[in-house]
């Protein structure tokens, strides 16, 4: 199949090789505002440049990959359906709630299928951990803690674009917490600091922040997240049931040292970026992908599930800036 790429920044020349490397794809498409960028992925990968999104899907695509900035995301998520094209566009679909909803109300029922990508949903701790939830085998679930520390902040321009730490970086706790447990958020308390980057505080933003969210059968999930953790990139999840516990992220390669006496673990090099810790997940994802243009499979995280975790987001946020529980339905649904 031939694949278009729209957007060459740091995630879509990391999907570029991962495409090129997937059996299913037999070529690429690519278009970029930067014509540099453009020249050396065409010839890395052997793709087609195309001058401009509306010469990509005019290019015979049978998929297209959306990885431009957050702000292009709903104008070339409706030109794709609009041309009867599947999509899988980089999370978020929008930089808010309201927008988002507006891409949903123009997708659906269109017949096009679109995936959002949220990439955790396709690594192998993750998968395992919703199986062990599915199958009843923690029995019921009173606490889920869920972690997202970045080993450094991304830069000021990034941050003063990003809509906020809740928006582009705890989204993804978000999703995989409804995703894992397969329940609803009702209710969030937030809160956040800075003791990092100025340039975070001056966007008004914060560099760590924590939020408390009430799922909709009173399971608790505690949400942590930071812009400054040294040792490397830190994602985890716990899940504690009334059968038993579990832990995705627990392995030799976590950034965290333990100080007991007598203890190796963790014993490997800690993960620095998330494309190291998510390298498989991503491959996972876009294989997926080529199976939603295929027509064997439907999408595997659709519009819809995207726009609640903006919603989770917006409702962390609007808590942390007024200090106050927030009820989920104060954010338009």
């Amino acid at each position: 199949m031939r694949i278009g790429i729209m957007g060459l920044g740091r995630i879509g020349a990391f999907h570029t090789e991962t495409l090129a490397g997937l059996d299913a794809v037999d070529s690429l498409v690519v278009t970029d505002p930067v014509a540099a960028t453009v020249a050396a992925v065409t010839e890395r990968f052997g793709a087609t440049a195309a001058d401009s999104p509306e010469a990509l899907l005019a290019a015979g695509v049978d998929g297209v990959v959306i990885a431009a900035a957050t702000d292009a995301h709903p104008e070339l998520i409706l030109a794709a359906v609009k041309a009867g094209i599947p999509v899988f566009c980089e999370k978020p679909v929008a930089r808010g709630v309201e927008e988002s909803l507006e891409v949903l109300r123009a997708v659906e029922g269109s017949g096009v299928e679109v995936h959002i990508g949220y990439n955790r949903r396709f690594d192998a701790g993750f998968t395992a951990a919703r199986r062990a939830v599915v199958s009843g085998e923690l029995g019921a679930l009173h606490t889920v803690r869920s972690t997202t520390l970045d080993p450094a902040p991304p830069p000021a321009a990034y941050v003063a674009a990003s809509g906020g730490i809740f928006r582009d970086c705890s989204v993804h706790d978000f999703d995989i917490v409804r995703w894992v447990t397969g329940r609803e958020v009702v209710e969030v308390y937030a809160t956040g600091g800075n003791r990092g980057a100025e340039y975070i505080r001056a966007a008004g933003d914060v560099d760590t922040a924590s939020a408390l969210l009430t799922l909709d059968d009173g399971t608790i999930a505690a949400i942590s997240n930071s812009r400054h953790n040294a040792r490397g990139h830190d994602v985890r999840l716990e899940l504690h049931g009334m059968k038993d516990s579990i832990a995705v992220g627990l392995e030799d390669r976590l950034p965290l040292r333990s100080v007991e006496p007598d203890t190796g673990f963790p014993a490997g090099v800690p993960h620095t970026f998330f494309m190291d810790r998510f390298a498989d997940a991503y491959r996972a994802e876009l294989t997926a992908f080529t199976e939603v243009v295929a027509g064997t499979r439907t999408s595997p995280c659709t519009v819809a599930d995207a726009v609640e975790a903006s919603r989770i987001a917006d409702a962390c946020t609007l808590s942390l800036h007024e200090h106050r529980p927030v009820r989920l339905e104060e954010v338009r649904a």
